[in-house]
């Protein structure tokens, strides 16, 4: 990454699905790399299991907010906050999202309703250019590695293939195992995992890799 380059993450989900721990891992592979890196929680509600949203701001930058519009990627953790951040989206921004929901209480009681998941796809296809959304079942995939906890790691794994990331994967995955030795294992292959299925071109994903 050049010093004038500057690489911003916008990371929305629920309390509990991990999001606050990919911040700090992609923050943490940025800073082994040398780079400026700024990881600033924009809002958290992890104990209640409301929103939680985050962003991760690498190299030249004055400002750890990212105004709308301005996003180089989203990473939505919960397909329906990953639509309500696209006013974070301009047509170039690459989004990464999860398509398993997290049903809300106020559906549970029979109160609303939750979308179908291809309507919500489609939404937020509008906002962007054609190839630049990938999509995936990051629950689906954890369980597959072995891990149901780790939907954060199938995310980083899909984010590591469609976003030009100003680091190695060595510097990521060295993150990941140092977070938490026990499960590095499980982590890795879910990791692992995520990439493979972005690089398939899950739900018509772009891939830079």
């Amino acid at each position: 990454m050049k010093r004038d380059e500057k690489l911003r993450i916008f990371i929305t989900g629920v309390g509990g699905q991990g999001s606050l721990t990919a911040s700090r891992l992609l923050g943490e592979a940025a800073l082994q790399a040398g780079q400026n890196v700024v990881v600033s929680e924009i809002h958290g509600m992890s104990q209640r299991g409301g929103v939680v949203e985050t962003a991760v701001l690498i190299g030249n930058i004055h400002s750890p907010i990212i105004g709308d519009l301005q996003a180089d990627c989203i990473l939505g953790f919960e397909p329906l906050e990953t639509l309500r951040a696209m006013i974070k989206a301009s047509p170039e921004t690459i989004v990464v999202t999860n398509t398993r929901p997290i049903v809300p209480i106020t559906v549970s009681l029979g109160q609303s309703q939750y979308p179908e998941i291809r309507d919500i796809l489609e939404r937020i296809s509008v906002y962007l250019a054609e190839g630049q959304m990938i999509a995936l079942d990051a629950v689906e995939l954890a369980k597959e590695a072995g891990a149901a906890m780790a939907v954060n790691m199938v995310l980083l794994g899909a984010l590591s293939a469609t976003v030009p990331l100003p680091f190695s994967g060595d510097h990521l995955l060295e993150a990941i195992e140092q977070f938490a030795p026990r499960y590095a294992e499980a982590n890795l292959r879910a990791f692992g995992l995520g990439k493979l299925r972005a690089l398939d071109g899950a739900d018509g994903a772009r891939s830079v890799s």
